[in-house]
Order: C-alpha cells, then structure tokens, then sequence
C-alpha cells in the first residue's frame, strides 16, 4: 500500500493520528489489535477527522520515533517489532508505523493482562476483544486447530465410528476415488480419534462428523418473500453430521429455485437456475471455513434476487480479501477440512472461490459477491431475473443490485424504487412501539442487555426478550457471541430507519 492509497482515508487497516498521544496506550492498543487481525498502519501527522496532512516538525521526528519504538517494546506482549519510518507528503514529514499480522497471537497490553488487554480491528475502529476471540487468537498462536481438541467428557462408540467409515468410503465412491477401507486407525491418523490407554476418545470434529452434540453445528434455511429479511415463505433448521446437512441445505436451495429444461438434439435437459455446483462450493465452504468457536451457525437464504450463504467468524489468522479472491487459502479447520477432502467435498485449497465464480459466469450470471466482515463471511450468488415468468414478484430490487445487472429504462427503475420504499414503509408499520425502541437501543449500544433495556423503556424483561425473539425469527436482529459477552446486529439489508422515518 503506497502512502497515497494511506491517506485516502482511515479504515480497517490504516489510522491516522494528527498527533502523537501522551498516553501511550491510545496508539499501542491500535498496534496491538493490528497484529492480532490483518495487520495495518498506523500514520502519525495526518488529521483523523479532516484528513488533511498536517506533519510533524522535523526536528522532533526522530525523538517521535523513538517513543514510538520504546513504547510498543514496553507494553505490548508478546514483543512486536514495528516497522517505524517517516515519509514525505505535500512537503511535509510524517511517520508511518506497519504492522505486519502476528504470528505469536494473542497479543495484549502487559499493563492489563491478557483477558482485558487483547484488541482487534472491527470495521476502522479498535475493540477489545471478547473471550470466545481471544480463544481462538490462543490457538492461531499454538497453531491448533480447535476440531482437532479433544471433545472432553465424549467416547467414540463403535457404532458412530463404523457409521463415519461407511459414510467416508460412500463419498470416496460416488466421487469417483479409490475405494480403499477406511478404518478406526485412519481415523486416528486424521486426529478425528485419540486413543487414551483403552478408551477412544471424540475430537470435536469427530462429534460434529458424528452428531448434534454441539447446539451451534447446524444449518439455518430460509426463503423471503421479496430481497429483504422481512416475510418468510419458508424455514428449515438441519442439525446432525455435517455433510448430511450440506446434504439437505443444498436440497433445500433446489427444491426452491428454478427447475428448466432446455432441448438438445433430440435429448430433453433438466437445469436449475442457478449452477448446482456452486451451490455446494457455497455451503461446503460456509462450514469448512466457520470459526467453531462462534455459537452462531451457517445460514443459507433465498430471495429473489440472490442465494445468501453466511458462514459465522471473519478471515482466519490474518488472510485479507485480495488473497481469498487469488485462490490463497488457510485452514481454519484442518481435521474437517482433510476429512471433506478425502470425501471428494473439497477438491483442492484455495479453488472454491474461482469454482464458484466460473460457474456463475457459464451461467451467464452477474458477478457473485463476497461480503467480508468482521464476524461472518457471506457470499451472494445471483439469480437471473429476465428468465422469471413472472416479474411482479421481482420488483423490489435493489439499486447496486440492478446497477450490477444492467437493468435499463427509466420508468422501470422509478416503478423498482416505488415498489421499495412501499415495501419498506410497509415492514416499518408492522414494527410494534416496544420493537422500534429496542433497534434504537441497540443501535447506539450493540451489548445492552434485555434487563437494561427493560428498565429505560419502563417494561419487563420478558416483554424484551419476547419482542427479541420475534425480531430474531425475522431476521432483523442478529447474536453474536455468547450470551455474556456477546452483541446485537441490526441486519443492514433490513434498509428502515428505526425511528420511524424512510
């Protein structure tokens, strides 16, 4: 990144201060929260608000450098070793302090130890980090993969682990591999089993494999009347193994969209909408790559513009989206990763997005999108509307999304943007007064509770969590994290100003 493409404006990866702080920890956490993320920079001389380059006099620089130096040494553990250099813009001095990812994560303030200390980058800002991320930063440090633990308290019976062999070398066939045995030793072998003098004990990805014993290992289905999270056609929630529910998830998504055929030769061919192909990658990727730790679970949703695939848990130990869309890959997840690997489920690192591409684009189909955020992955693969009998029920469609299209004429663009704002207009007026006031709540506090949130509004708790549970079913409001330390998000697509206002 050139000092240029810096200055151009703060973001996840780039903070500007126009100042060096006397407090030091104001900049040493941002340091910190860049090596336990996708690294960054941190630009001192550069107004935050104005972006206007401001420099540093140049008979301090180097003694700015220093304190720089001396401070990130003093109270950042484990050691980062910044690179601190000053550059030259408009004549004037600043200094730029990168941060390449960490590898010895979590890295924390010495000051405030580990569990308060630990910071990440979400969306241009730093945050402290909540427990289940600094767990999973541990095992980025140790280099473990959590499927690959211990399942505490778990024996692999003979009858789960015949099961998974059976189920392993029926995959192996249908995929066209080697129909060689596989036994309770390639298991172990694969550290989906451990032996304990006689016992046989269960990693975690044994039981996801194996069972439902995990409440967060299932696959959430839906399809919505319109392009938003608003009405539900229907909802189905797959629980078991999880190849049996990128099984069903999938057959789910085909008994839902398009089935045409077209004639060839004189043979008559059957083809969904949408490639089948990237369908699977889609879904087979959502569980591949979650963070395990995140007790949210994989959603796949249909509109009618899109098939909407969420896999809980940002980019994995530092990969950045430049990397991901040019086929480089780290696994999150190595025991499922090599056990969908050896079922034919995954084909080979690093290829799923291109997979997923090149089919849409054989299809004739607008350009698949990838969302990265700082808690899910989520994908769009977009359905061609122009073959659809009919149109009505396609006309709230959205403006990046008919952009992306081409969609010309318009009175067909100002018939899209009535029907909108009619239909979001509508969703608000379905919105009760307690519903309206808990999305302003949490829009200004992500973490408030439903007992603080009774007690400003002047209602019981149960009321709340009743009026959140409907928000939730719904699709308006999403959980993130555990119960404790946790938050709330408020589904951007939902596109209605909580106070009431278009």
């Amino acid at each position: 990144m050139t000092i240029e493409e810096m200055i151009h404006g703060e973001s996840k990866n780039v903070e500007f201060k126009v100042m060096l702080p006397k407090k030091s920890e104001n900049y040493t956490k941002t340091i910190i929260a860049f090596a336990n993320t996708q690294g960054g920079h941190l630009i001192v001389g550069i107004d935050d608000k104005t972006r206007k380059v401001v420099g540093i006099d140049k008979d301090f620089v180097f003694s700015v450098m220093d304190s720089i130096s001396n401070a990130v040494s003093d109270s950042c553990v484990p050691q980062i070793v910044p690179n601190i250099e000053p550059q030259t813009i408009a004549g004037k001095t600043v200094i730029v302090v990168t941060v390449v990812p960490g590898a010895n994560r979590p890295y924390y303030l010495k000051s405030k130890g580990r569990d308060d200390g630990t910071y990440i980058r979400v969306a241009g800002t730093t945050r402290l980090a909540h427990p289940e991320k600094i767990r999973e930063l541990e095992m980025e440090g140790a280099r473990i993969s959590w499927d690959e633990l211990v399942c505490v308290g778990c024996e692999a019976t003979d009858r789960a682990v015949k099961k998974l062999c059976e189920d392993i070398m029926r995959y192996r066939r249908e995929a066209g591999l080697s129909g060689r045995e596989v036994t309770e030793s390639q298991l172990i072998n694969w550290k989906l089993l451990k032996k304990d003098g006689e016992s046989t004990m269960a990693s975690n990805a044994f039981m996801l494999l194996t069972s439902d014993y995990f409440p967060f290992s299932k696959t959430q289905c839906a399809v919505f009347k319109g392009i938003e999270r608003s009405v539900f056609l229907d909802k189905r929630e797959f629980t078991g193994p999880i190849y049996e529910q990128i099984e069903e998830a999938t057959n789910f998504v085909l008994r839902n969209i398009r089935l045409g055929a077209r004639i060839e030769g004189l043979v008559r061919k059957e083809s969904y909408e949408l490639p089948v192909e990237a369908i699977r990658e889609m879904i087979i990727n959502a569980h591949c790559h979650r963070n395990l730790s995140d007790s949210s679970c994989v959603q796949v949703a249909i509109y009618d513009d899109r098939l909407e695939v969420t896999s809980p848990g940002g980019l994995y130990n530092g990969l950045t989206y430049e990397e991901i869309m040019n086929g480089h890959s780290k696994l999150r997840n190595r025991v499922i990763a090599n056990v969908f690997s050896q079922m034919g489920l995954v084909e080979s690192w690093g290829t799923g997005i291109r997979r997923i591409m090149e089919a849409a684009k054989d299809y004739h189909l607008p350009v698949p999108e990838f969302q990265i955020f700082d808690e899910m992955v989520r994908v769009n693969l977009f359905r061609d509307l122009s073959q659809t009998t009919n149109q009505k029920n396609y006309s709230c469609i959205s403006k990046n999304y008919r952009k992306r299209v081409g969609e010309a004429s318009g009175k067909y663009q100002r018939n899209i943007g009535e029907a909108s704002e009619k239909h979001r207009r509508n969703i608000g007026e379905n919105l009760n007064d307690t519903q309206r006031k808990i999305l302003v709540l949490l829009s200004e506090d992500e973490q408030l509770s439903a007992a603080k949130m009774a007690k400003r509004i002047g209602i019981s708790s149960r009321n709340i969590e009743s009026n959140i549970k409907k928000l939730r079913e719904r699709g308006i409001l999403i959980r993130h994290g555990s119960p404790k330390s946790g938050y709330w998000e408020i589904n951007a697509g939902f596109g209605y100003d909580w106070e009431g206002k278009k």
